[in-house]
């Protein structure tokens, strides 16, 4: 980021070709200085999504009330350790020493910028939703001009994407980031649970939110939670209390009966419930109908649908990387609106974007690499044998109207599948028209086509 604008922004996993890989974004980092032409001695600001320092009396007060296992606690006091030499580490893989500050915000104040900071409204009702960040799961207030005040908080060990997390596992999906799979599975059940969730999930006066514990392992035990250099793996969070209320779990290779697709609606139609108990307390609250929304509940985009129909709210802007990845430029735009305002570079900024009051606002998504022509024509030099050894044909023509857009059409309709590479590459986890794979909407068979071909998934997931 730089003079306030958005410059670059990528995730580790483009690069590392590993599904929400966890660990230091060395090629991420590196691409975005080399996107803006800088070495990292340029950077005059390293914003971290995490304030180690967040929430201390909460921490002290729930330790000495619910006296977890010693594991547990010498295990948090380990992250923040390692946290705070980000700079030392990034510089040693960078080869590049690196002169600026560490700043670090706190996880959900960084969640809310990234929205807001970046939205087209003066003011709004600034919400964020995830599991956990710096001992709390939830965060709302209003954004006015460049400032963000919090008004209100849900602190560990209460959750509404824990227990989102929690379900996703009982359903028989392990790995981590799999809730996807719930919210595409809910549409072929029934909420005939509904009853039991609401029992494990309770709403407040506030509009906020409380898990009965009972149910679940993370506020008192040692489980596995791995981050480091892979993808990410989480142990099981639920006891077997959640078992006494919805039957028995189900196995990650069992087979998936209907009873799972109804625990899966249920499952979303509370955490719908829960989501629009809070901001419908909000809007009255505050009064406004603008709504930014960051978290990673908020790329649950079946319930993002429902808020204008659900709740008063007219506008909603939800960035593209809603998770902890957007915690990244919300940190750094957390960071830039705090400090005083330095003196613009002189660097020209490679970047399009339309403002609001001067400030910049996130029109489109498209932040990360790019393929050049001579970069393309010197890979399909580079690779011709084995491209045709595969079956593939190169064709080429310098007008895209008469040829390349005509062709893709016609393979579409066809019953093609296309594969549709251009610009830069997408920030945040959804193909929004640079990296993306089309097909015929119209055919009854595309979507088991894609599925079992193509990205080899499960029958039931949508597009």
């Amino acid at each position: 980021m730089i003079d306030g604008k958005l410059v670059a922004a990528a995730e580790e996993e483009r690069f590392r070709r590993i599904k929400h890989w966890a660990g230091l974004p060395t090629e991420a980092v590196r691409y975005c200085l080399e996107s803006a032409g800088l070495a990292l001695g340029d950077v005059a600001v390293l914003a971290i999504n995490s304030d180690p320092r967040a929430a201390l009396a909460q921490k002290i007060w729930f330790t000495l009330r619910h006296r977890p296992d010693p594991a547990l606690v010498l295990s948090r006091l380990r992250n923040r350790a390692r946290r705070k030499a980000v700079s030392v580490l990034l510089s040693e893989a960078l080869g590049q020493p690196f002169n600026g500050r560490v700043e670090f915000v706190e996880h959900h104040r960084a969640h809310l910028s990234s929205a807001f900071h970046v939205s087209p409204f003066e003011q709004a009702v600034c919400v964020s939703v995830d599991g956990f960040g710096d001992f709390a799961s939830a965060a709302w207030g209003l954004g006015r001009g460049s400032e963000i005040r919090i008004d209100g908080r849900v602190h560990f060990p209460h959750s509404l994407g824990l227990f989102y997390q929690a379900i996703t596992q009982f359903i028989g999906f392990p790995h981590y980031g799999d809730e996807y799979k719930v919210m595409g599975l809910a549409p072929y059940g029934e909420p005939k649970y509904l009853a039991a969730m609401r029992s494990i999930v309770r709403l407040k006066r506030d509009g906020g939110f409380a898990l009965d514990l009972a149910c679940f392992r993370h506020h008192r035990e040692k489980f596995e939670y791995a981050w480091e250099n892979g993808a990410p793996v989480v142990g099981p969070l639920f006891t077997g209390e959640l078992a006494q209320r919805l039957g028995p779990a189900r196995g990650k290779d069992e087979p998936l009966e209907q009873r799972h697709k109804d625990l899966a609606r249920s499952a979303q139609a509370m955490y719908e419930e829960a989501f629009f108990h809070l901001l419908n307390t909000l809007h009255a609250r505050y009064g406004l109908d603008a709504l930014t929304l960051a978290g990673g509940c908020a790329m649950n985009s079946v319930a993002n649908g429902k808020v204008t129909r659900m709740t008063p709210f007219k506008q909603l802007y939800v960035q593209s990387a809603a998770g902890d990845a957007g915690g990244a430029i919300g940190a750094a735009f957390s960071a830039w609106h705090k400090s005083p305002s330095p003196a613009p570079s002189a660097r020209p900024l490679p970047v399009r974007e339309h403002s609001r009051g001067g400030q910049f606002v996130m029109d489109h998504a498209y932040w990360g690499p790019e393929t050049t022509p001579t970069q393309m024509d010197d890979f399909v030099a580079a690779n011709r044998e084995a491209i045709t050894a595969a079956g593939c044909s190169i064709e080429k023509d310098c007008d895209p109207f008469s040829f390349l857009f005509s062709r893709t059409a016609e393979a579409i309709a066809g019953g093609k599948v296309i594969g549709w590479f251009q610009g830069r590459m997408e920030w945040g986890p959804r193909a929004l028209g640079n990296r993306s794979i089309l097909g015929d909407p119209r055919r009854a068979d595309m979507k088991d086509i894609l599925n079992a071909k193509i990205k080899r998934r499960e029958s039931f997931r949508p597009f």
